[in-house]
């Protein structure tokens, strides 16, 4: 409700703000001379999910019905999708025609606030704000979400203190004074400054992995490492070059089922002075359930997506990110028209989100293989022995999709199923590709020669996590077997946070869908195992029976057998 009462009120507080003279000189318009990844932002405008005349699906709007978010101008700049095809194959199928040289808008984008304010210092306490101009500002922080555990505190304060930052917000009036309300706090030196970088490539496979595991520097900024470039010594001109981001976010420390992390795929180009708060972060989150955090599955800029004072990933865990700066837009583009197409499948339920076979670290990786990007695999955890586990679950809790699950994470490609894995398996063949680590050992796809042909440099990110009341974030794990480690043996001590289901309304199916079937509570191989051994049982109890002497009974060879 805080944040239903939040947004609606932003909507109201934008009109009065574009149309008040008096606002103060740095806070503009959340699209104003903004870019929303790859594409300027002035092709969007701010509505609300209640709008009527959006030009785009109902089911998509029905998410965001007291969010501010930003919708294409007109139908026709607007993603499609396929009715009726698999996402993957809808992908596949686009990726070859004429139409997916442009790159068309996101349906929907999740804004969150209306206004933005740039160049401003925090002041002590972050009870205020200066401007560029040298304004003070009252500063308010957005209401802290009822089922968020924790939130800015003292600890944030300090980390901000004296920090130049990008706010987005709403500018109001109290007592007759100016006041922003904060949403999302991005400080400016997290910027990428090419000029400073220094060339470390990997001396070998294993550094990528010791690179996420290795703890950050509390209250520190970002730490960038140059893996690779085309052309060492040449200065580095990244300004407006546009960009595939992997994001890696680490494990929750006060939720056991987040030790596996979180995963996104960004795009976007170099701002000025190695800005990169504006890139479009397609994030992928349950949409049967609300987040404690308010967090919901969007397209999101980058700003929003690591530092929204409820739902950003910085107050929760530390994170990574490799960076691929491309030389030509292509290959960004072909992603994030692929994953446009993904969403309006997702809104619509076409599928739904897994936690072993279509989480967020699955759907991302798929739109790549639809696109060409043969991403080498890692193979599932342990076949076998999921056989045992479904069963020895299945009968500890009593339940068949207890055991199914299990018997799901077991089987699963692990990097579709692992953040952590996909980080590692795509930051190592992207280095392979571009011929910095060995050769690829395949035959390289259209797609994979436009990375090959694109890639100018490829950079590590380290990202702090935001000092806050939450308890600090580690690694993610690379392993199942590392995530039993981690937890408690008995899951009844396990730190979870509950969440409630949010239901597809059934009006909002169309006419003619067929909604995606759960899997069965008994996987084939256990089925098939269980008929064969109801097989076997009648087969040696006929070959028993067939043995018996003529003049006597079956009931008495039973008892004497």
């Amino acid at each position: 409700m805080q944040r239903t009462l939040l947004s609606i009120a932003a909507g109201l507080l934008l009109i009065a703000a574009q149309a008040d003279a008096s606002t103060p000189a740095g806070v503009k318009n959340a699209l104003q001379g903004e870019s929303i990844g790859l594409l300027p932002a002035d092709g969007f405008r701010l509505r609300s999910g209640q709008c009527a005349d959006c030009p785009i699906p109902k089911q998509n709007l029905w998410y965001f019905e007291n969010e501010l978010i930003a919708v294409p101008a007109s139908a026709a700049a607007a993603a499609g999708f396929t009715k009726g095809g698999d996402r993957n194959g809808d992908v596949a199928q686009w990726a070859t025609t004429p139409e997916a040289a442009r790159l068309a808008q996101p349906s929907i984008v999740w804004i969150g606030a209306p206004n933005i304010l740039e160049g401003a210092t925090i002041l002590p306490g972050a009870q205020g704000v200066r401007t560029a101009a040298g304004q003070e500002l009252a500063l308010k922080l957005a209401p802290k979400l009822s089922t968020n555990r924790s939130y800015f505190n003292e600890a944030s304060a300090a980390y901000f203190k004296g920090r130049e930052v990008r706010i987005r917000g709403t500018v109001g009036q109290a007592n007759g004074q100016p006041v922003f309300t904060a949403r999302t706090i991005w400080p400016a030196d997290f910027a990428i400054d090419s000029a400073q970088l220094n060339s470390r490539p990997l001396n070998n496979a294993d550094e990528l992995t010791a690179f996420v595991r290795e703890p950050g520097k509390p209250n520190a900024g970002i730490e960038t490492r140059l893996l690779w470039e085309r052309r060492p010594g040449q200065a580095r001109a990244w300004q407006d070059k546009p960009v595939l981001g992997v994001m890696l976010n680490g494990a929750q420390g006060d939720d056991d089922e987040s030790l596996g992390g979180h995963f996104a795929i960004a795009t976007g180009r170099f701002g000025a002075k190695g800005d990169w708060s504006q890139w479009a972060v397609n994030n992928f989150y349950n949409l049967d359930s609300v987040s404690e955090k308010g967090i919901l599955a969007a397209t999101v800029p980058m700003d929003n997506y690591l530092m929204d004072l409820n739902s950003g990933q910085q107050y929760y865990r530390p994170s990574v990110m490799l960076v691929a700066v491309l030389n030509n837009a292509r290959a960004a583009v072909a992603y994030q028209g692929g994953v446009q197409r993904v969403f309006n499948h997702f809104y619509r339920h076409d599928f739904r989100y897994r936690h072993a076979a279509a989480n967020c670290t699955g759907i991302s990786v798929d739109v790549f293989k639809a696109l060409g990007w043969h991403l080498p695999e890692r193979g599932p955890t342990a076949p076998l022995k999921s056989l045992g586990a479904y069963a020895y679950v299945a009968a500890k809790d009593a339940s068949l999709s207890s055991g199914r699950n299990i018997y799901d994470y077991l089987n699963e490609e692990q990097t579709r199923l692992l953040p952590a894995v996909a980080f590692d398996a795509m930051g190592q063949d992207l280095l392979r590709i571009v011929g910095a680590n060995g050769a690829p050992g395949r035959a390289l796809s259209a797609y994979e020669k436009q990375l090959r042909d694109d890639i100018e440099a490829i950079v590590l990110v380290r990202i702090p996590q935001i000092p806050s009341s939450r308890a600090p974030g580690s690694a993610p794990v690379f392993s199942f077997n590392e995530f039993r480690a981690r937890v408690p043996e008995d899951q009844a001590d396990w730190k979870i946070v509950p969440v409630d289901a949010r239901p597809f309304p059934a009006a909002l199916q169309d006419s003619g869908f067929t909604p995606e079937a759960d899997p069965s509570p008994v996987p084939w191989p256990i089925a098939g195992i269980g008929a064969g051994g109801v097989l076997a049982a009648l087969t040696w109890r006929r070959r028993k029976v067939s043995r018996k002497p003529a003049n006597k009974p079956a009931a008495v060879l039973e008892t004497v057998e």
